[in-house]
């Protein structure tokens, strides 16, 4: 298999932490919005969940989510307010923040005056702007894995190889034949191929 990584791109922007709830407030309606970094759609149910249980008396738990380094995939949800009032202002600000691996919550105490569909959209994409402004924001990689299998003779050798291309070592375990999962930044990966391609002592193969 040949990659063309090279010219692609390899990094990702995410938060490193959640959030501290934020606090906005509208005609009396209290919205307190909170950022987690997620993995899986699991994460976000985990997340909704302790909300639930934090909030007994809030109306509203609208939210919003982006997973995945680069084939995206998302969901806005407005939990009874309007159609299109909530999720997706609040998915407009992941958007605007270019974030992956996040949700964004926005909890509403009604305070008994109604916000009219313009104001909700206002509201909600305040308070995920806010919240997402208060956040730690880092950049990542996007890494390529290769398993690579040796006899221990062969270790030293590997090791200088990790060391010069800069590989994170996943997995490693040393017997007579001995196996080691590396990572690299996926711009890295072709030349990482080209050179395990000249080395007959070793065997490889790509990860999925």
């Amino acid at each position: 298999m040949v990659l063309t990584y090279c010219a692609l791109k390899d990094t990702y922007r995410t938060i490193a932490a959640p959030t501290a709830p934020v606090l906005f407030k509208e005609k009396q309606s209290k919205f307190l919005g909170y950022a987690f970094p997620v993995a899986l759609e699991a994460d976000v149910k985990t997340h909704l969940e302790q909300l639930r249980k934090e909030h007994v008396g809030a109306v509203h738990f609208c939210y919003a989510y982006q997973l995945g380094a680069e084939k995206k995939q998302y969901r806005a949800n407005d939990d009874g307010e309007p159609s299109n009032s909530a999720g997706m202002p609040i998915y407009g600000q992941l958007l605007s923040f270019d974030l992956t691996n996040v949700v964004v919550v926005v909890v509403r105490y009604y305070g008994g005056i109604k916000l009219g569909v313009g104001g909700l959209i206002a509201a909600y994409r305040t308070t995920a702007q806010l919240t997402l402004e208060s956040a730690h924001i880092e950049e990542r990689t996007i890494d390529v894995a290769f398993k690579i299998g040796f006899d221990y003779p062969m270790l030293n050798k590997v090791m200088r190889l990790v060391k010069e291309h800069q590989l994170t070592i996943m997995h490693q375990s040393h017997a007579l034949r001995c196996e080691m999962l590396v990572a690299t930044r996926k711009k890295n990966a072709e030349k990482l191929q080209g050179v395990l391609a000249t080395w007959h002592e070793i065997t490889w193969e790509l990860m999925d």
